[in-house]
């Protein structure tokens, strides 16, 4: 860890401003992020948070609200410095950032959010700047309205995504990129599947409503629910107990697509952490023969703790897609789900870092490993069996264009037609997209092997 790393949040209390510990260590998440390249979801597994749990949900939305609009504060970072940071102050700028944050999108009262943003400076061990974020802070107030302006000059900061996914959206969704956008920029709703091999989804509203949480059906899905309001997982009734499961509504389309029924074997290639495995299991009921496959054991840890919770089995197998190698290969499977490694560009909204991690190089070199995928996993299809090719991206190219040169090359492959009342028909598959208060955006494809 770099200075200002150490759990200084954990050390012996000593009299500071209330919530400098949260800004802290939400400036040196973000500097992981934004710095290192580091994922989101490893850097919050690995970091030492704030132990008071309003401390704790505080530096969470400190986070991720920040990454959602970075290059806007970027964009005022860089008017109000007359210099540039030095490289050991980048955790100092991401600190900017954060208290920039707080004064133009959270509403947090300008003097607390000055306050404690400037305290947060000593616990990344640099007193001496004090005066500088202080004086940066104190100027964005009173020029707010014009920064705020200057800013937003710049297309990536008056839409928050940079300019090459910008191009990419509006070459393939001339109609819609708008829309794709606004949505990738707004919070996520949280929406659940209920495990229909223990109860409903009419029962377990009910025990949502004698909880005091609202809920609605997600239209299209057979056991979705999406919350009003948010609320902790554990804090589901019955989520210790396998009732339930936190999955967007959009991904729940994938096990309704792929139907596998009981007595067939059944593939989920890429399928850490398991949300779509389980899902399979829960649908299918006793007797489905389900070989859950990734290349992660950390990954494949977390797979199998959510089997357990939810009281479902399968094999659970560590294997690269792109060389399936093994017992578990043979014999041939009659459903394969395949999940495949893509930018993530319709998930953005719940993992906003990828807008900021993600390069336009990245796009070959994730067609090249799915079509690799595809490939490798296509002759372990028995002959009039069915493979569901998925992924969470709005481009193009990892979708209908992937599925059609496929389709190009493999002889043996027909696609099967998606009738479904959501979603976008494209030359290949269906296109789910991004929606404000709806779905995340996914897209599907289904194939069958032609028997000889």
């Amino acid at each position: 860890m770099q200075r200002g790393e150490s759990s200084v949040w954990g050390q012996p209390d000593t009299p500071r401003q209330p919530g400098a510990d949260a800004r802290a260590a939400a400036a040196l998440a973000i500097h992981r992020v934004r710095d290192r390249g580091q994922s989101l979801t490893r850097v919050l597994n690995q970091s030492a948070l704030p132990r008071p749990p309003a401390d704790r949900a505080l530096t969470q939305e400190l986070i991720y609200g920040t990454l959602r609009v970075l290059p806007r504060l970027e964009a005022l970072v860089g008017i109000l410095l007359h210099h540039p940071v030095k490289p050991a102050d980048r955790d100092l700028e991401a600190l900017m950032l954060v208290g920039l944050y707080q004064l133009t999108v959270l509403g947090t009262p300008p003097h607390a959010a000055v306050a404690a943003t400037v305290e947060a400076v000593r616990l990344l061990g640099k007193p001496d700047k004090v005066g500088l974020l202080n004086a940066l802070l104190r100027r964005f107030l009173r020029e707010r309205e014009t920064l705020l302006a200057q800013a937003d000059q710049l297309p990536s900061a008056r839409w928050l995504v940079p300019e090459w996914l910008l191009a990419a959206l509006r070459r393939d969704w001339p109609q819609d990129w708008e829309d794709i956008v606004t949505a990738g920029n707004e919070r996520p709703p949280m929406s659940l599947r209920v495990n229909a091999a223990r109860t409903d989804r009419l029962a377990y509203a009910g025990l949502l409503a004698a909880a005091g949480i609202t809920a609605r059906p997600i239209p299209g899905t057979e056991a979705g629910l999406m919350l009003d309001h948010p609320v902790p997982a554990q804090t589901l009734p019955g989520f210790d107990a396998g009732l339930v499961s936190v999955q967007d509504g959009g991904a729940q389309f994938a096990a309704q697509l792929l139907d596998a029924q009981p007595g067939q074997r059944v593939l989920d290639a890429c399928a850490a952490p398991g949300g779509k495995t389980a899902h399979l299991l829960e649908r299918a009921g006793p007797g489905l023969e389900l070989v859950a496959l990734d290349s992660a054991a950390a990954r494949l840890d977390t797979l199998r703790e959510n089997l357990a919770r939810l009281g479902l089995q399968a094999r659970v197998v560590r294997a690269d897609a792109a060389a399936p190698l093994g017992d578990w290969t043979r014999p041939p499977f009659d459903r394969i789900l395949l999940d495949v490694p893509c930018s993530a560009t319709g998930v953005i909204r719940r993992h906003p870092d990828i807008k900021w991690l993600r390069r336009a190089t990245d796009i070959p070199e994730l067609c090249a490993l799915q079509a690799r995928i595809l490939d490798a996993i296509w002759p372990l299809l028995a002959p009039g069996g069915r493979l569901l090719y998925v992924t969470c991206s709005v481009l193009a190219a990892e979708n209908q264009d992937q599925v059609a040169a496929f389709l190009a090359r493999q002889p043996a492959a027909r696609e099967v037609p998606i009738a479904a009342a959501w979603g976008r028909k494209r030359s290949h598959g269906r296109q789910l997209l991004p929606t404000n208060g709806g779905s995340d955006g996914f897209y599907f494809a289904l194939l069958e092997k032609i028997a000889p």
